[in-house]
C-alpha cells in the first residue's frame, strides 16, 4: 500500500501514467508542492471522488505520510485498489529527490 519516493521518481521520469494526489491543506501546498500534483484537501476527498482515476496508479501524499496513509486506506475501502501512500511524503521527496521544492 506504500510507494517510495524513489519509485515515484522513476515512474515520473519514465512518464508512466499515474496521478499524484496531494491531500495537504492549501497553505502547505503554497509553501512546497511537487510539480504536476493534484491538490484536493483531505477533508474534501469524499466530495471529489469523481476526479480520481481507478485505471492508473493513484499516489496519495501529504507532509510525512500519516494523513495520506489514512486517505489511501479509506480510498481502498471505496474501491480504489490503485491507491498507494507516498512513504515519507513531501519531506522524503525534498530530502531524497528534489531539495529545491519549496525554494522556487
Amino acid at each position: 500500500m506504500d510507494i517510495s519516493v524513489q519509485d515515484l521518481h522513476a515512474m515520473r521520469t519514465e512518464n508512466k501514467p499515474h496521478m499524484l494526489l496531494d491531500v495537504r491543506e492549501p497553505q502547505e501546498v503554497a509553501a512546497a508542492a511537487i510539480d504536476g500534483s493534484v491538490h484536493i484537501p483531505m477533508n474534501t476527498i469524499p466530495q471529489n471522488l469523481d476526479k480520481l482515476p481507478k485505471d492508473k496508479p493513484l499516489v496519495v501524499m501529504c507532509h510525512v505520510g500519516g494523513r495520506s496513509a489514512q486517505v489511501t486506506h479509506w480510498l481502498r475501502g471505496q474501491g480504489y485498489d490503485n491507491a498507494v501512500n507516498l512513504d515519507g511524503g513531501i519531506v522524503a521527496w525534498v530530502a531524497e529527490i528534489d531539495p529545491n521544492v519549496g525554494k522556487r
